[in-house]
């Protein structure tokens, strides 16, 4: 059985803790700065409620799930702690816009590092989460990891250079697609039907539309055009959509979330 220790148990990291206590062969322990959230948790998951240095001394993978301009102080008071330590530990962090070089350097040395960046998804077990690893981590640590979360949802390897524009699409679109959600459900109730049923045929055929693209293969304007007859209804609303410049404001959302991730 292998132990993960979460600190900072929020959105994110509950998340992920949550998809860990699918797994039967996990042990979990939770630390939180306002540690009944971590207590809740630990109810919730049957995980271990601790303080940051318990996590720090016992999990064999630490995720470490504070925002970027609070990683320092974290990772900093848990160095001598980490440095302790006899055995094999990975740290795995999520924060946006650091390396796993900085981590290394926050933790006071060279040290195994896994960077993940999931999304909202994964406390239902649909996250997409984006990932790499240092030379540190062994291919036996590495799909003990995978095995691990594996109820999270989908992992996607990558370069490093390359994750903080994959979390722009897949950590930030979640909000991108509940806007266009809201926006679906608003224009149903527009033509009269009741909000809750709105809302529900928005969230299902999104669903429905996301999984054909990826079970088909197919691109997405072929998909579109298999809806579009010729003189119907669906071309209509496509070109109010590309009257609007949804394609452009989409693509400019995207862009303005990976350059700010290239300031934190």
């Amino acid at each position: 059985m292998i132990t993960l220790g979460f600190i900072g148990t929020g959105n994110m990291g509950g998340a992920l803790a949550r998809a860990a206590a699918r797994q039967a062969d996990c042990r979990l322990l939770l630390a939180n700065r306002t540690p009944a959230k971590a207590e809740a948790l630990a109810l919730e998951t049957g995980g271990t409620a601790v303080t940051n240095e318990q996590a720090a001394r016992e999990a064999d993978f630490l995720f470490l799930g504070v925002k970027p301009q609070m990683m320092q102080a974290l990772v900093s008071s848990l160095a001598g702690t980490l440095r302790a330590r006899t055995g094999r530990f990975v740290l795995v962090t999520m924060a946006a816009g650091l390396t796993m070089q900085q981590i290394e350097q926050m933790a006071g040395g060279s040290c195994p590092v896994i960077r993940i960046m999931p999304n909202t998804p994964a406390a239902v077990g649909a996250g997409m989460i984006t990932y790499c690893a240092n030379a540190a981590v062994t291919p036996q640590e590495m799909e003990q990891f995978l095995a691990a979360m594996s109820g999270a949802g989908r992992f996607l390897l990558l370069p490093e250079p390359q994750i903080d524009a994959a979390s722009a699409v897949a950590g930030c679109g979640p909000a991108f697609v509940d806007l266009f959600l809201e926006a679906l459900a608003d224009g149903g109730v527009a033509c009269g039907l009741p909000r809750a049923a709105a809302m529900e045929l928005a969230a299902q055929m999104t669903f429905g539309a996301a999984k054909l693209a990826l079970a088909s293969g197919q691109h997405p304007g072929q998909l579109k055009d298999a809806v579009c007859s010729p003189g119907g209804t669906t071309i209509q609303g496509v070109r109010a959509l590309e009257a609007g410049g949804f394609r452009s404001a989409v693509i400019e959302a995207v862009i303005a979330a990976y350059e700010k991730k290239q300031t934190l």
